[in-house]
């Protein structure tokens, strides 16, 4: 799916910031895109743009308005409607990446009929993807995988695509989630693609390319969660990459959800990786780590990646307070 842009977005009733993480998200990443935001009374969020009418966003040339506010149960709340009723009778596509989805509302499909806009649930795929047939496709891909599940692949990712993208790379992120996709306006949300259809997904969104074009493809759960293990097998053999980058959040002391798992080790992890990557290319590598140490202190977090650096022998950084720019000096050389 295709989004049209330019956005706005709408933070609705937004308890608290965290709330208001797709909107951030996609201001954070890509601000060109964002016409303004749309806060209902009460909102306790703000990612810092301009608040505006669906009026003044219609005068603008706003083409989506995006839901970029998650409730208690992912729901699409009653109190919305007539802001995305209005929005709708203004021109404007609307998109979601919640659970509850905009073509199950009555009045919505009505009203985006009458109107001929369009109602984008980005959770769910509406492409019917083909089963993967890995047969070697020229570009290069870049892929992130990880030790646990939300521990930063996207924001890896998305801060890869931008420090390639300033030396010069000819590069392009694939999203593969809803909140991905709802920041650049294309991809899949694999984790609701039916298995058999998985990497034929992938092969799709990061198609064969130019010798020297990179896809730098978002990784989506881990190979060692007992949940979601399945999807990131799929994604790791329709992505066929050249390159891995290992994402980790080492203060955690089980598996997201799962007490009775603990966390793998960081080298097995990676040998467990590239052993499903050359699956589909042989040459498979993982250049480096990246790691989230939001939850430590500035010192125990250097001397925790220096440590990490020396054990692995491979360059480790944490691209929120260090950037990645040692991760891309590291593709200059298979470029």
């Amino acid at each position: 799916m295709e989004l049209k842009k330019p956005y706005l977005l709408f933070l609705g009733d937004a308890a608290d910031q965290l709330a208001a993480k797709v909107a951030q998200g996609i201001q954070t990443w890509r601000p060109e895109y964002c016409v303004g935001q749309y806060r209902l009374d009460g909102c306790n969020a703000d990612v810092g743009l301009e608040d505006i009418s669906i009026k003044e966003a219609a005068e603008a040339g706003c083409k989506t308005l995006i839901i970029g506010v998650a409730n208690r149960g992912g729901v699409i709340s009653e109190k919305w409607l007539s802001v995305l009723i209005e929005a709708i009778e203004s021109g404007m596509d609307i998109a979601s990446g919640l659970h509850n989805k905009l073509s199950d509302i009555p009045e919505l499909v009505e009203c985006a009929e009458k109107n001929g806009c369009s109602l984008f649930d980005v959770r769910y795929p509406t492409h019917e993807y083909p089963v993967a047939n890995g047969i070697k496709r020229s570009g290069k891909r870049l892929l992130t995988v990880g030790t646990d599940c939300s521990v930063g692949k996207m924001y890896t990712s998305l801060a890869i695509e931008k420090e390639m993208q300033a030396h010069g790379f000819d590069v392009d992120f694939r999203a593969t989630g809803q909140t991905g996709i709802l920041i650049t306006g294309g991809g899949v949300s694999v984790d609701c693609v039916v298995a058999d259809f998985i990497a034929g997904a992938i092969e799709t969104i990061a198609p064969e390319n130019e010798s020297k074009h990179w896809d730098v493809i978002e990784g989506q759960g881990s190979l060692f969660h007992a949940s979601f293990a399945g999807v990131t097998m799929g994604l790791i053999h329709g992505a066929q990459p050249d390159v891995l980058v290992l994402c980790h959040e080492p203060t955690r002391e089980h598996m997201r959800g799962l007490p009775g798992y603990s966390l793998p080790d960081l080298k097995s992890c990676i040998d467990t990786n590239l052993s499903a990557a050359r699956l589909t290319n042989p040459d498979a590598k993982c250049i480096g780590i990246s790691v989230n140490t939001s939850n430590m202190a500035v010192q125990e977090a250097m001397t925790y990646m220096d440590h990490l650096e020396t054990e692995i022998g491979l360059p480790v950084v944490d691209p929120f307070r260090q950037g990645v720019s040692r991760l891309v000096e590291q593709l200059k050389e298979l470029s």
